[in-house]
């Protein structure tokens, strides 16, 4: 059958290769650590009470015909409310859009400023943003970074690629490395964003960044989250962020996203939205509407959460650390934000006990699914090549007690090696 060069050249998920082998196992009988879903399992992590029974009572209320395109202005003016408490962001309700989940404002944001053939930068690793790429005709441009720097980019980085860029995609804290911003990094490279802008004469497509903090909730310790707009005030123009309720509040299939930005953009990002059908449920509005008003019960729910999640990520970056110091050729990198840690698993050109080569990242891991019962994503699944030995362990749809079990079957695993 005859199909589109699009539809011919689209890629499917890397993760979901992985879930494959997963799902093998398990109809063995085989209990998997799963460390490779950035979700939640929510018998393990629930949504909050509160949200729950309000989109309960919307059911209830018959709350079910189509919202507007936009979203319900209750929930704009709450999301607008949010964003000045909890990020000091003045943002008027007609510069915000609602959708199902933050991936169609991903999709939108590159439909409405990226024309095919024009360039997109993005860090790697990051998630999806090839893929966007690719749906869009764009020229996707990753510029690798280093776990000296956390994985995150500099403005030195990007500094070679910016001259004729459209679109410049970022994330803090990222997926998938659970990684953040810096204050400096984050200035330095907003100042490089406006000193192209400046340059740019009036018949240029401006530099526009895309700002993904769905995470950004979800810090530890001494770590801060900061924005773009907030360093930079001068920058609002050029700056579509995208956020939401998946992750700050286990709410993944809840599917309540929020993006805001220049009128002029998010008003093309609407129609786009409109015509692809992907608001968030009319209940589901009106029950979030509420509840990130409720700023006790908002508080409350983060903090629990919160210090259950650092104590699963803490637990395996600890782990990590005592293989390394055991003489492991493993490693991780602190955990400062999301439900993600990075770890290295560095062992490639080693031999299984069956007479395996392991000769990549991608073999790596499927002898640690198949022998330790515990699986990662390699970097690769992020716009890394497969000779990069980092993986994204996710812990949201584990328990603590799955991932303490797990450690000792990766030690006996990587011990085997030879």
């Amino acid at each position: 059958m005859s199909v589109s060069r699009l539809a011919k050249n689209l890629k499917g998920s890397e993760i979901i290769k992985i879930a494959g082998e997963i799902n093998e196992l398990k109809k063995q009988g085989q209990k998997i650590a799963n460390l490779t879903i950035g979700d939640f399992d929510s018998t393990i992590f629930p949504i909050p009470s509160e949200l729950k029974e309000g989109i309960k009572k919307a059911y209830d209320e018959y709350q079910t015909n189509y919202p507007p395109a936009d979203g319900i202005p209750a929930l704009r003016e709450s999301v607008s409310l949010f964003l000045k408490n909890r990020y000091s962001l003045t943002i008027d309700t007609k510069e915000i859009q609602i959708s199902s989940g933050s991936r169609p404002l991903i999709y939108a944001t590159y439909l409405a400023l990226v024309d095919p053939g024009d360039k997109v930068i993005y860090p790697a690793p990051s998630w999806n943003n090839n893929h966007y790429c690719d749906l869009t005709g764009a020229e996707g441009v990753a510029v690798a970074t280093t776990a000296e720097n956390n994985f995150m980019p500099t403005a030195d980085d990007l500094r070679p690629h910016i001259s004729d860029a459209t679109l410049l995609a970022l994330c803090s804290p990222l997926n998938p490395t659970g990684t953040m911003f810096s204050k400096n990094d984050l200035e330095g490279i907003c100042d490089l964003v406006l000193e192209e802008n400046k340059r740019r004469g009036t018949d240029q497509k401006p530099l526009y960044i895309l700002y993904d903090q769905i995470y950004s909730m979800l810090t530890f310790g001494k770590h801060e989250h900061y924005n773009p707009v907030t360093l930079r005030p001068e920058i609002k123009d050029y700056v579509i962020y995208i956020d939401g309720a998946s992750k700050c509040f286990a709410s993944t299939g809840v599917r309540v996203g929020w993006g805001f930005g220049p009128e002029k953009v998010i008003d093309k990002m609407r129609t786009v939205i409109m015509h692809m059908g992907a608001w968030a449920p009319k209940p589901e509005q009106v029950a979030m509407a509420a509840f990130i008003r409720d700023n006790t019960a908002v508080d409350n729910y983060l903090s629990a959460f919160k210090q259950r999640i650092q104590e699963s990520l803490t637990t395996l970056y600890d782990s990590f650390k005592q293989l390394k110091a055991e003489g492991f050729n493993v490693d991780a990198i602190e955990p400062m934000g999301a439900i993600y840690l990075t770890v290295k698993i560095d062992y490639t050109g080693k031999t299984t006990p069956d007479g395996r080569l392991l000769k990549n990242s991608d073999d790596i891991n499927f002898y640690l699914i198949n022998e330790a019962k515990a699986a990662f994503v390699p970097f690769s699944a992020f716009g890394t090549d497969n000779s990069v030995n980092w993986f994204r362990a996710s812990v949201g749809g584990c328990s603590l007690e799955d991932i303490k079990s797990m450690l000792p079957r990766i030690k006996e695993a990587l011990t085997k090696l030879s």
